[in-house]
């Protein structure tokens, strides 16, 4: 599949395919290093799928590629943290996306304590058996609860 895409990009004029395949190139390279996570990879791997990704992003000559890689370099300590460890703050970011939405859902409702159950609700396990679904319904917080 991926080399009928790449055989279709090369099949196009070059100033359509040229800023694609270099980014597809450093997406590819930036995917590379960021597989090296859980694998206790020595430095130089690291280093060279780092440069790799770095040599596509300068090379380019496009400013996205090279806003990328600035980023990169930015949150560097970050990255490599987690090709060290492993460890990502993905769950904690999911439910503070997941609370931020119920709470704008449930904006408007005047009663706190009304605003505050339905993120309780989406987040806790523990607490969503002991939720009355009834009294989500007669505060009138919007949301799947509410439909009929």
């Amino acid at each position: 599949m991926v080399h009928l895409v790449l055989d279709d990009l090369t099949a196009l004029p070059t100033a359509i395919s040229a800023p694609i395949l270099a980014t597809w190139n450093a997406k590819e390279d930036l995917l590379d290093l960021l597989a090296l996570a859980r694998s206790q990879p020595d430095r130089e791997h690291i280093a060279d799928r780092l440069y790799r990704f770095y040599y596509h992003c300068a090379h380019s000559g496009l400013p996205e590629l090279k806003r990328l890689a600035i980023t990169v370099q930015t949150w560097w300590p970050q990255i490599l943290a987690f090709i060290a460890t492993g460890i990502t703050n993905a769950g904690s970011e999911g439910t503070n996306r997941v609370i931020k939405t119920i709470a704008r859902d449930a904006y408007g409702i005047r009663n706190p304590v009304n605003q505050r159950l339905p993120t309780r609700c989406a987040t806790t396990r523990r607490g969503r058996g002991h939720l009355d679904p009834h009294q989500l319904r007669r505060a009138g917080i919007p949301g799947y609860w509410n439909r009929p």
